[in-house]
């Protein structure tokens, strides 16, 4: 691991996921996913008999949480040894192809969004607010379109220097993760190197991108009841794991924020 050890210096930058570590979103995605894959699974394999429904606690983190949605779509569909053409970007919401599955979810998670909005952890803001103040300069990360909109309506958009969200990912070619390419963008344009910036992930697909991508510190963000996902958060290459932003900059930073 490239975790540091007492004496070495703290990380010059942070790269931070926006579903799940900055707002609270993750819910969202996982009630638009049960809403696209539940309405798809027994259509898909009458022959098999009845499909359990679309575990959104469970299956959402081990298999989509992290993921662009045509990703999460194949890796919940083929853990179900479910198999679908991959189809067009453009193709409409429906259960035909793995692009007409995440079109669903597209659709479901708008119209979630605009039944209640999203908003960001209450430790978030003051944990950004001490980072900028200690000359940390910090970037937001999401394999999602929508990222960039629901930071910027949580009033975050001010205290990160940087934002690459899925429009970018489309725009630069960019693979999803656990592919570590988002991070690494997010880090250049920061200005920093991978071993001198740290990752802050939630989604077991993203500490495997951070670890992968050889940044210098990879944290796992547990915001689950009694502590559930730090195990597996570990397993996947995590140096730490915290319960919040606010542990991290103590922890990490605490004589400079």
């Amino acid at each position: 691991m490239n975790g540091r050890g007492p004496g070495c210096p703290p990380p010059e930058s942070v790269v931070l996921d926006t579903d799940g570590v900055l707002l609270d979103s993750a819910v969202v995605h996982a009630a638009a996913w049960k809403i696209a894959f539940d309405a798809c699974l027994d259509r898909l394999a009458p022959d098999s008999g009845t499909q359990p429904p679309f575990d959104a606690d469970a299956e959402y983190r081990r298999l989509v949480d992290g993921r662009s949605r045509y990703d999460g779509a194949v890796a919940f569909l083929t853990a179900r040894g479910l198999h679908l053409p991959p189809g067009e970007p453009h193709d409409a919401p429906g259960c035909g192809t793995v692009w007409a599955v995440a079109a669903h979810k597209e659709r479901a998670f708008a119209d979630l969004l605009r039944t209640g909005g999203v908003m960001a952890f209450a430790d978030v803001g003051p944990a950004l607010t001490a980072l900028r103040t200690a000359g940390v300069p910090c970037a937001a990360v999401s394999a999602s379109r929508h990222a960039r909109t629901l930071i910027r309506a949580a009033g975050l958009a001010a205290l990160l220097t940087v934002i690459v969200d899925g429009a970018d990912a489309a725009r630069h070619g960019l693979a999803g993760k656990p592919d570590p390419a988002l991070f690494l963008r997010a880090a250049a344009l920061l200005g920093s190197r991978p071993q001198e910036t740290a990752v802050a992930e939630d989604a077991l697909a993203g500490v495997e991108a951070a670890r992968s991508g050889g940044f210098g510190l990879v944290v796992g963000v547990d915001r689950t009841p009694l502590g559930r996902a730090a195990a597996p958060l570990r397993e996947r290459g995590a140096d730490m794991v915290v319960p919040d932003l606010t542990t991290l900059v103590r922890s990490v930073w605490g004589e400079r924020g």
